[in-house]
């Protein structure tokens, strides 16, 4: 069981949500972001790879070879503090320039910008208590989903398999997985210990309304 809720915790890592949302806008939509060829994707999703995992993870392996951390899962609270801040900091950035980026898609816009709020709200909780950043991460995921779905009028999309096929999705079930998964998430970091249920709760309470917040703040 141990093993399958770190299975869990490093699948929704809270590094990686922003490129699920990415990935899920393009499968549903890849006409959204207005880019004519491949390779112009793949460049966007290396810039966002580079932005939101790459560099905050390398952040922290540095941090933890010149000793300012002592593991590189930052299990004190105070180890977090410098890490969240920089993250923070590329987060922002990657916002500041998809936002005026007629390519980008208000959705994935909203979704950084949540993120991006997300973050700075946990560094600041942070400061108080070891808020879990995993269910910030999937609390977040849940909403953009949510979003994607009753705002962006996105019922349902094809998925292309080759030669297995073509398959049509309805988006209530991303929705229930969504949640689902927000669920096992939280499960996983109180069977781990990495968290007590106040600190569950409120990662999933800053993801929901940061969510929300970007959401009321840039859709008209």
């Amino acid at each position: 069981m141990k093993y399958l809720a770190q299975l869990i915790s490093f699948v929704f890592h809270p590094l990686i949500i922003i490129s699920y949302i990415l990935v899920l806008l393009l499968i549903i939509n890849p006409f959204l972001f207005s880019i004519q060829n491949d390779r112009a994707i793949g460049v966007l999703i290396i810039y966002v790879l580079m932005l939101t995992i790459v560099l905050p993870g390398i952040t922290v392996l540095l941090m933890r070879a010149m000793g300012f951390v002592n593991s590189i899962h930052l299990k004190e609270r105070s180890e977090r503090i410098i890490p969240l801040i920089i993250t923070g900091g590329f987060y922002l950035w990657l916002f500041v320039n998809i936002y005026q980026n007629t390519t980008i898609p208000l959705a994935f816009s909203i979704f950084v910008l949540g993120s991006t709020i997300g973050l700075f709200l946990a560094f600041f909780f942070s400061l108080f208590t070891k808020v879990s950043l995993h269910t910030t991460g999937v609390g977040g995921l849940f909403v953009g989903i949510l979003l994607i779905k009753y705002y962006f009028s996105y019922e349902s999309f094809s998925i292309h398999l080759g030669s297995l096929g073509t398959y049509l999705i309805n988006t209530d079930i991303l929705v229930f997985l969504s949640l689902f998964f927000a669920g096992l998430v939280g499960t996983s970091r109180l069977l781990l210990k990495a968290h007590s249920l106040n600190e569950v709760s409120l990662g999933y309470l800053i993801g929901i309304l940061s969510q929300l917040i970007a959401f009321s703040f840039l859709f008209n």
